[in-house]
């Protein structure tokens, strides 16, 4: 490793970053409120340490190695959703009745970071409007991925992506690029990525949101976030046209985007259905919502629930958000009958397609799983016979097939751990266990104490929360394959 190198680019990225607090600060000057002076501090204090990083290393411009991808990328996420919390910490300094610890604060960061969108604000509506919209643009930035986008820039400061661009997407499709060179690979992501937070901003505004509302919105649903300028997120505006857009949107969001590109290159749309991995994920979203809307039907007593198309909205709203990883509410789950709470919070564990902005297990690993047990049923069937692991007609190595079963192995293993160790810091089985699902999935809102925000929970618990919530974001390997000594070794 050369950690020079790592020094140079991770000063680079912090500067880079530290551009993006422009526009909340442009927000604070259109509104005129109280949340100016904090972003002009976080923007000297970000731009001043990347500048203390990279300066001393300026020089480095040795090639990357792999290793150095990983330290790199670890290191970036941590040390963003440090200095992306100052504007929080600094609301002590503004007049909302809302002091963040430092806990709360990174807590806040890190899950606009990694687009989870559970949050310690008690109350949002009063916030400032520059506050409201870094919220949201946290999420937009982390959608798809601060280190993927940025990969479009560093190229032209002689900086290579590729060793980047592995660690930050470890799943089983990483190594697929749809354009030759990997800067052109992020620019047409960025591009798709763009048509649709505009075009879904536009879809809001036109179904009756305000300006401000419509494009922090847009930036949350694209990027299946999930945080609102709103206590009541979605459900502050009561609209079944808001509700419709959103579900359209967190879809396009939960897909491959690969397959945009396909879509968008070829003009063709039945490249959507061509997708093992989109086709599953619809099969099982339709087969929750059919579930939950006959559970409401048959056992449910709130009066949203009497009529057949009141409860497909409502079933079928939480369904897409919560699966998807998203966390938008027009009604409170958890209170839902039967074992409905623990089913749509646990379809959170299944997630979205890889190559999308979705978090959970991600639904190729499933249908590799469910191939890989098809597999040694039929083995046993037929000792002799050679059945091989496909997907979309194409062989699937048995390396991927052990690196899918090892990702398993860490996520479930990493979740009962956490889930303990929460619990340890004071709080209730149900909160610790539905709130490590919570973050390690990306989904934000749990049952017990975190339903509706995370403002009850303790320092301690909090800092587990907001590793949990980076453990998932980089799909457990990149960030514990630092924690093994063979890493480190020369």
């Amino acid at each position: 490793m050369r950690l020079s190198v790592t020094q140079r680019i991770l000063g680079l990225l912090i500067i880079l970053f530290s551009i993006t607090l422009v526009p909340p600060i442009l927000v604070s000057l259109w509104y005129q409120d109280d949340g100016l002076i904090a972003f002009i501090l976080a923007f000297i204090v970000m731009f001043g340490i990347g500048m203390l990083l990279w300066f001393p290393a300026r020089n480095s411009k040795k090639e990357l190695h792999l290793h150095d991808g990983f330290l790199i990328t670890a290191m970036f996420w941590t040390v963003l959703s440090m200095v992306g919390a100052l504007p929080f910490l600094l609301l002590s300094n503004i007049d909302t009745g809302q002091n963040l610890s430092i806990a709360q604060a990174v807590f806040e960061s890190v899950s606009g970071f990694t687009t989870t969108g559970a949050t310690v604000i008690k109350d949002i509506d009063i916030l400032p409007k520059s506050i409201l919209y870094y919220r949201q643009q946290l999420q937009w930035l982390g959608g798809l991925g601060v280190i993927v986008l940025a990969v479009a820039v560093l190229p032209m400061l002689g900086i290579g992506g590729m060793q980047l661009y592995r660690a930050e997407t470890p799943g089983p499709m990483r190594d697929e690029k749809f354009t030759p060179r990997l800067e052109n690979t992020a620019k047409t992501l960025l591009s798709i990525y763009i048509v649709l937070t505009v075009t879904c901003a536009l879809a809001y505004w036109l179904a009756g949101m305000s300006l401000f509302d419509a494009i922090g919105h847009s930036y949350s649903t694209v990027a299946t976030g999930g945080f609102s300028t709103h206590n009541e997120s979605l459900g502050h505006f009561k609209s079944p046209i808001i509700e419709g857009i959103a579900m359209f949107f967190i879809i396009l969001g939960s897909l491959n985007f690969t397959i945009h590109f396909l879509v968008w290159n070829k003009l063709d749309l039945r490249y959507y259905w061509r997708d093992i991995q989109g086709r599953v994920f619809i099969y099982i979203v339709l087969g929750l919502i059919a579930i939950t809307v006959l559970m409401l039907l048959l056992y449910s007593e709130d009066v949203k629930h009497q009529t057949f198309f009141s409860t497909l909205r409502y079933a079928s709203f939480e369904v897409i958000s919560i699966i998807s990883s998203t966390g938008y509410t027009i009604d409170d789950f958890s209170t839902w009958p039967m074992f409905l709470p623990v089913l749509i919070l646990g379809s959170g564990f299944i997630g979205g397609c890889v190559g999308s902005t979705a978090g959970g297990f991600r639904v190729i690993r499933f249908i590799l799983l469910y191939k890989q047990a098809s597999r040694e049923i039929m083995r046993l069937i037929h000792p002799n016979a050679v059945i091989m692991v496909k997907i979309n007609n194409k062989k699937i190595p048995d390396n991927v097939s052990q690196a899918v079963s090892g990702f398993i192995f860490l996520y479930i293993s990493s979740y009962i751990f956490l889930s303990l160790l929460f619990m340890a810091t004071g709080v209730n089985y149900l909160t610790a266990f539905s709130g490590i699902a919570a973050t390690l999935n990306m989904t934000g809102p749990g049952l017990g104490d975190v339903t509706v925000h995370y403002g009850g929970i303790g320092d301690a618990g909090l800092w587990i929360l907001s590793f949990t919530m980076l453990l998932g974001r980089l799909e457990i390997f990149t960030l514990l394959v630092l924690l093994t000594p063979a890493f480190w070794r020369r």
